[in-house]
């Protein structure tokens, strides 16, 4: 019995651990896009929004969000590099309602 316990009790952490570090990823990912997206779309964001962002969801134990940002940032950018004028158009559109939303851009 107490073999089960223990084992279930591993394969909750496992799950928690694993499931706490997909939010991270698909955060720094979404994030990652709409920091790249500021220079091409020709916005300016209020750095301290971009601060009180992070610290309302991201754990502040998650050593890898950080290094996942940028790695996520800089894809964003590679991304970016290909985009034809209409799928900029669009994708900038978006970026500025959520910048906005969040309160990175005002206006």
């Amino acid at each position: 019995m107490k073999v089960i316990l223990a084992t279930a009790g591993l394969i909750f952490a496992a799950n928690f651990c694993q499931a706490q570090s997909l939010s991270s990823m698909q955060k720094a990912t979404e994030l990652g896009s709409i920091l790249a997206s500021e220079k091409m779309c020709g916005l300016a964001y209020d750095q301290g929004a971009i601060a009180d962002w992070i610290d309302k969801n991201v754990d502040p134990s998650d050593m890898g969000f950080a290094s996942n940002l940028s790695l996520m940032t800089e894809g964003a950018n590679y991304q970016f590099e290909g985009m034809s004028e209409s799928a900029k158009t669009a994708h900038c559109r978006s970026v500025e309602r959520t910048a906005k939303h969040y309160g990175f851009i005002k206006g």
